[in-house]
């Protein structure tokens, strides 16, 4: 395993991540998430991501729990706060007072005393930005989170937020949570320049496309083990699923097999190739996918090949 620093901070993750969106408290059970996690914690991975609204807290339950058997202090936990933890008010968003009611009702359900990485999962306009961030400074100065980011901020969202942390003295964001993958770039364009200039590291989300990328499907069948064919998965992959990247997929497969890759592999290491990337965060419901992601880490691309998956992707 590679680890990389997050952003300007000294926090150090490995470049291969687990997840649980969608999967723990979902797909995977109690007992078959323990054991991705203990395949990944075995592969060096460190960083573990979760959310209070995955699987409406049962992620953080199921993935606190297969952490237990470590120590804590040789893993970077992370998890978020924004979307509706009900239907009242004040029950969402990015006021104090939600903070802190789920900064704390994360930490119990993960059962650990802080969090490594705390992050906005969304930018709340409703909420004053000076609000959300003097909440933020004052979990990390209680000890309940020893960093805080942001998670599908825009750039200039976030240039608002670190001038207004600087002028206030509030801690500032050191990352950046958006989806990235071959078949969704748009980060390239604004978001890595100014968060490179910030000092801010991206820990980017489905790297896979949602398991496109794996080469899994081929347009014509869904394989009933797919997350194509999980009704309560299959929302968000729908967006992906079109023949152009399909034709793509067909086409960077000679590619990873010409380096000894797997599709996923290269798809991780191609994401990889940004050094404002700290971190590729893999979703996994089999200790083996765990194991073929992992061996991603510290894969470089060629740049010949990098040219050929350019003339793919345009």
């Amino acid at each position: 395993m590679q680890y990389r620093r997050l952003g300007r901070s000294g926090l150090q993750l490995s470049e291969i991540g687990l997840g649980s969106w969608l999967t723990f408290g979902n797909a995977v059970n109690a007992a078959g998430a323990a054991a991705c996690v203990r395949q990944a914690y075995e592969l060096g991975v460190n960083f573990f991501d979760a959310a209070n609204v995955y699987a409406a807290g049962a992620a953080e339950e199921v993935l606190g729990q297969a952490l237990r058997p470590f120590p804590r202090d040789t893993y970077v936990l992370a998890t978020k706060c924004f979307f509706p933890m009900g239907e009242k008010p004040n029950q969402s968003g990015l006021s104090r007072k939600h903070i802190m009611e789920q900064a704390h009702a994360s930490l119990r359900r993960l059962g650990v005393d802080y969090v490594d990485l705390y992050q906005a999962h969304r930018f709340d306009p409703a909420a004053p930005l000076d609000e959300t961030l003097r909440a933020f400074d004052d979990l990390v100065r209680a000890g309940k989170a020893l960093y805080v980011g942001v998670s599908n901020w825009t750039a200039q969202q976030m240039l608002d937020a670190h001038a207004l942390a600087e002028g206030l003295g509030l801690d500032r964001i050191v990352s950046n949570q958006p989806s990235y993958s071959m078949l969704r770039r748009d980060i390239e364009a604004d978001i890595v320049p100014t968060c490179g200039k910030l000092g801010v590291g991206q820990v980017v989300f489905s790297p896979l496309a949602q398991g496109v990328l794996t080469g899994k499907y081929d347009g014509k069948t869904i394989p009933p083990d797919s997350r194509a064919a999980d009704a309560r998965a299959n929302q968000f992959i729908q967006r992906v699923l079109t023949p152009e990247n399909f034709r793509r997929v067909e086409m960077l497969k000679p590619l990873a097999a010409q380096l000894g890759m797997s599709m996923a592999q290269l798809a991780l290491a191609w994401c990889l190739r940004l050094d404002n990337v700290a971190s590729v965060i893999c979703g996994a419901t089999r200790p083996q996918q765990v194991t073929d992601n992992a061996a991603a880490a510290g894969q470089k691309i060629p740049p010949d090949v990098l040219a050929r998956i350019e003339q793919i992707l345009a």
